[in-house]
């Protein structure tokens, strides 16, 4: 078998470029969307908290879908036009609901008591419509924008269980983040949001060979299932340890960190578990990645830019998380 040339791996480079980008915007954002749609359930001090908790990170984290669209824009426009004019609604409702994020966490800072509560609202209608968009989004991606009745039910049923997600993902930040009476509430929401999460998981997860015969194909075959069968029993391994943990005292303890890290390991699987049944597609059934990538002079210029930009992020990802490690302090405005 002949080696791949450089020339021919560079599309393979980008998707994993992309790939990597989108997982760590959906883990690092998916957290703090999740704490937005626990707001309204909050008292006011505790809302100032959960803010707190989030506010060094929640903009950067969004860079890594600036990332992400852009190496989808640049990389593979074939891909892009596709996908977007697919996409155009709920792309827009979710950079409404950014945006609406984004107005609600800065005017809360100053806004007068009276009317810190409709900023509020807004935060969590934004993290909710936002999550939403997202999850139809998914569902519309993973099934190669199939036009049968069955592909809009599969869609609309990941736009309900990643919020759910989400949510367990906020409310393990701060469990992990955050200290005393807010500490347990977090424990309560998560129990309560752990359920619907599994069960969505479970459903979507026996619905998608169904809606896409490439899926089936690749997952039920042999020997191929016998390997794949790890990722199912190392998530469900994970989100049982999750629930387990939410049963004990220690996770208010040294140990508060660690359903976080198990959710963000849930994600990381399924995330392979995509890539599995999707690669060499950027639109399953439709594009690969090599018929939809620019050609190969712009891809090495991009990837120059890549080597430099990419570090950047990534540096200033870790320094930020770093610098804010800890539990959360009172939010104190300026």
């Amino acid at each position: 078998m002949n080696a791949m040339s450089f020339d021919a791996a560079l599309p393979v480079i980008f998707m994993a470029l992309m790939g990597v980008s989108m997982l760590v915007y959906v883990v690092s954002d998916g957290y703090d969307l999740g704490v937005g749609m626990l707001m309204h359930r909050a008292t006011d001090a505790e809302k100032d908290v959960m803010v707190a908790s989030i506010g060094p990170f929640w903009d950067a984290n969004e860079t890594w879908l600036v990332l992400g669209v852009g190496i989808l824009l640049i990389a593979f426009p074939k891909a892009h036009g596709l996908v977007l004019g697919e996409l155009y609604v709920p792309v827009a409702l979710m950079l409404v609901g950014l945006t609406l994020r984004g107005v609600a966490f800065d005017f809360r800072v100053k806004a007068r008591d009276s009317h810190k509560r409709m900023w509020d609202r807004l935060f969590f209608a934004g993290s909710t419509l936002a999550s939403v968009a997202q999850g139809w989004m998914l569902g519309r991606y993973v099934s190669g924008f199939g036009t049968g009745w069955n592909y809009p039910v599969f869609a609309a049923a990941i736009a309900v269980a990643l919020p759910m997600a989400y949510v367990l993902m906020g409310a393990s930040w701060l469990i992990m983040k955050t200290e005393g009476a807010l500490q347990e509430r977090a424990v309560q929401w998560a129990r309560t949001a752990w359920g619907p999460m599994v069960g969505g998981m479970l459903l979507i997860s026996m619905a998608t060979p169904w809606v896409s015969p490439e899926v089936r194909e690749r997952w039920f075959a042999l020997p191929e299932i016998l390997a794949l069968a790890a990722i199912p029993l190392m998530t469900a391994a994970a989100l049982l340890a999750v629930r387990g943990l939410l049963n004990t005292r220690i996770v208010r303890g040294p140990v508060c960190w660690l359903p976080f890290v198990l959710l963000i390991m849930v994600f990381v699987l399924g995330f392979l578990g995509l890539a599995y049944s999707i690669f060499p597609y950027v639109v399953l059934g439709q594009l690969t990645i090599w018929q939809a990538a620019s050609s190969a002079p712009a891809l090495r210029v991009i990837l120059a830019g890549a080597c430099i930009s990419v570090p950047a992020i990534v540096g200033y990802t870790v320094f930020s998380y770093r610098v804010f490690r800890g539990k959360t302090g009172e939010l104190r405005y300026a």
